[in-house]
Order: structure tokens, then sequence, then C-alpha cells
């Protein structure tokens, strides 16, 4: 049985998330013990780990670094150690180098890239960003195996008023249009964020936290 840590920090759709990837796992017939934990330990010794995030870059990165040896921990895990991680919404955007969102505060580092402000061309689309959107494929990659993209493609539930910009293209995975491309999914090696939430997207969700479980970096 593998194990699965959803990183408990004071942010994020714990509930949801974990109702989500149990679904997933069981319609799938994948064999996991999921937790939502706080403890750096249990996220090192983990198979798989996510890390959610809900509101803004500085109070999200500030509960994570309240947390005793976590930010450690995910480094050790993800970094050190190359496990499959996922990043959803503000857990994606920690993921950069740096937030620029009231002030400047550094990220993870691990996606070079800015996390910055939407500016939709069309002046008429408000921002945040909240609804639901389709994706287009920058890249294939194995979390998005089995859904359907493009304008015909299955919708994803965004809400956000920032995304990552990373520097290097080969990084971005996956965009959707707000007024010109906006950055949905990023990644490399075994690290992904997605800035939707999956636990929140319907049947794209399902799939993509189900091909998240089998992913083998």
């Amino acid at each position: 049985m593998q194990r699965v840590v959803i990183v408990d920090y004071g942010s994020g759709n714990l509930h949801s998330a974990h109702k989500a990837v149990e679904r997933a796992a069981r319609e799938a017939e994948i064999n996991v013990d999921v937790a939502v934990s706080s403890d750096a330990k249990a996220v090192v010794a983990a198979d798989r780990v996510i890390l959610p995030g809900v509101g803004a870059f500085a109070d999200c990165k500030s509960g994570l670094a309240a947390v005793p040896g976590m930010i450690e921990a995910l480094n050790e895990f993800a970094m050190e150690r190359a496990k499959p991680f996922l990043g959803i919404c503000v857990g994606m955007q920690l993921m950069a180098t740096r937030g620029l969102e009231f002030g400047e505060t550094a990220g993870l580092g691990w996606i070079d890239g800015d996390v910055t402000t939407i500016e939709p061309q069309d002046t008429a689309l408000k921002v945040p960003h909240m609804g639901w959107n389709t994706l287009s494929a920058s890249r294939d990659h194995a979390l998005l195996d089995g859904i359907k993209l493009g304008p015909e493609g299955r919708h994803a539930y965004f809400v956000h008023s920032f995304h990552l910009v990373a520097n290097d293209s080969s990084h971005i995975i996956a965009t959707t249009d707000y007024g010109g491309p906006i950055t949905a999914m990023v990644g490399r090696d075994n690290i992904v964020g997605t800035q939707f939430h999956p636990e929140k997207s319907q049947i794209l969700g399902l799939r993509l936290l189900t091909n998240f479980l089998n992913w083998k970096v």
C-alpha cells in the first residue's frame, strides 16, 4: 500500500482534497493510505505528497515555514528523494522562485520563475479569474493521460488572481485562456503543479488524481 500525505499547514481545501484522492483511488482500485498531516517526518516517509494552498502567497509561505521542519521535509522528499509531488493552486505557486503578491516573497525555488498578477488583454475580464476553463497542453505529461484537452475538452475549476510565469518554457505543461494564455500546469522531473483545483474539477480532476497515483517517475 502506498502512502499519500496531504500537507496541513493551515491553508488549502484539505477535506475536499482528501476525499477526492480517496475517491480517485477507490474508483481506480489503487491501494493507498491517504493522510492529512502536519508532521514533517510523515512527509519524508510518504510515497507521494500533495501540497494544497489557498490565499495569498506570502501567508501560505509563512504558514509553511511555521510548521517545524516542513520546508526541509518537502525539499528532502521532492528534491533529494525525487518522489512524486503535486502542488495545487498556491501550493503550485510556492514551487516558484518567488511570489510578487504584496511585495516579494521567496518560494521553494523548484521551478525557476515568478508568481505575478494575471493581466487579461481583454479589460472586460475580471480578476480574480474564477470559473471553469478548458486546458491546452504545451507538452505531453503523464498526469494528462486520458484527459480530453482543447476547446472541446474537459473543464477545470480555477479561482486565482496570480499565476506562475516560468522562465523555462519546457516547465509549462498546460495553459488556459483568459484574455491570453495563463499558466495552468507546470512541472519537471518528479514534481508537478496545477493552478486549478483537481479536487473541485469533477471528471478532469479525478482522472488527473488517478494519473498522479499511478505516476512512475
